[in-house]
């Protein structure tokens, strides 16, 4: 598993679009505290024809400890292809 933050991948400042756009050509899931906006732009970016490794919401009220496990268990229990255009909500 190899994680990276927002502003090491230099997503600061980025529109929703253009993070779904990095995210897809690095073939990263993303990870987002996002669930505002995150969600609506996902479905335009797949209307687009686009694809997604897929993207994981993470609440900001839930507990840091209980996402890290979460996506413990997501990288131990599936395949990256499981998630593929996929919009999951943590806890799953």
């Amino acid at each position: 598993m190899d994680f990276e933050t927002a502003q090491a991948a230099g997503l600061r400042g980025l529109r929703d679009l253009e993070v779904l756009a990095l995210a897809s050509r690095h073939q990263r899931a993303l990870v987002t505290h996002d669930v505002s906006t995150m969600p609506r732009q996902f479905r335009a970016f797949l209307d687009a024809g686009n694809h997604s490794p897929g993207v994981f919401l993470v609440p900001q009220l839930l507990e840091v400890s209980e996402a890290i496990e979460e996506i413990l268990l997501i990288w131990l229990a599936s395949e990256a292809s499981d998630w593929e255009d996929r919009l999951s909500w943590l806890p799953l």
